[in-house]
């Protein structure tokens, strides 16, 4: 049976997170004067991105609310014990800084575009709605999906099938009649495979260096492949030459 939908991850998918917040991050920590306890502005930034991934870890894993882990990464990354509203406090800072570095890839208006006519599209995120719904308006393309589903509400987190197949759902649709398109091999490459959805990996920076993406994924480099491999009559090129 043919793909009658696209399901899409968000961050580093649609919208250039990691530039973003590593924009945002290093404005905030000029502004908060705690450059100087580090060797160099990139040993700060990989510090608060390995600070990001293990308590994002945490939240995925169900051990610790969305909020939670917003205010563990502020406590880890200062090495303070601070309250919840000095933590909250401290964040929301941030957040003004990485807001104003928001944007889409370049690739993402015209892949929706091309594929408006044809699939039916939705959002599936490891986030919270209140975070990805705002972030989709100020992108411009919130209207563009059907439904927007989120781990903090939804309680089931990417790469769990429940996640997969309540995006499934909402679309009234079986698995196998969905593509479901994010940038982590694991979390929604071979998450959407073990799924049964078709799963595309979307490879931006190269770094898998295998002959086959992991657990079944289609691995492209840039959204401009997707219609192709969806088989889409679309303005779009040649097919995918990855695995």
């Amino acid at each position: 049976m043919s793909i009658r939908a696209v399901i899409w991850d968000v961050d580093d998918t649609l919208f250039d997170y990691t530039r973003a917040d590593r924009a945002g991050m290093r404005l905030h920590l000029m502004a908060e004067g705690l450059l100087d306890a580090y060797d160099s502005v990139q040993q700060a930034l990989a510090r608060w991105r390995e600070v990001t991934d293990g308590q994002w870890a945490r939240f995925s894993a169900g051990e610790v609310s969305f909020e939670g882990q917003r205010r563990d990464r502020v406590r880890v990354f200062l090495g303070e014990e601070l309250t919840d509203d000095a933590a909250d406090a401290w964040f929301q800072r941030y957040l003004t800084h990485y807001e104003t570095a928001w944007a889409l890839f370049p690739d993402v208006l015209p892949v929706l575009d091309a594929l408006a006519a044809s699939h039916r599209h939705a959002v599936l995120s490891n986030s919270s709605i209140h975070v990805q719904d705002r972030k989709l308006r100020v992108l411009g393309v919130h209207d563009r999906f059907e439904a927007i589903l989120c781990a903090a509400e939804l309680g089931v987190s990417k790469p769990e099938a429940g996640a997969f197949h309540a995006a499934c759902a909402a679309l009234d649709l079986a698995p196998h009649e969905v593509a479901y398109v994010g940038d982590h091999p694991e979390i929604d490459g071979r998450g959407a495979a073990q799924a049964g959805l078709l799963s595309v990996w979307i490879d931006r920076d190269g770094v898998y260096t295998g002959d086959d993406g992991p657990g079944g994924p289609h691995r492209i480099a840039s959204l401009s492949e997707l219609p192709a491999l969806l088989g889409a009559d679309t303005r779009f090129g040649a097919p995918s030459t990855f695995g």
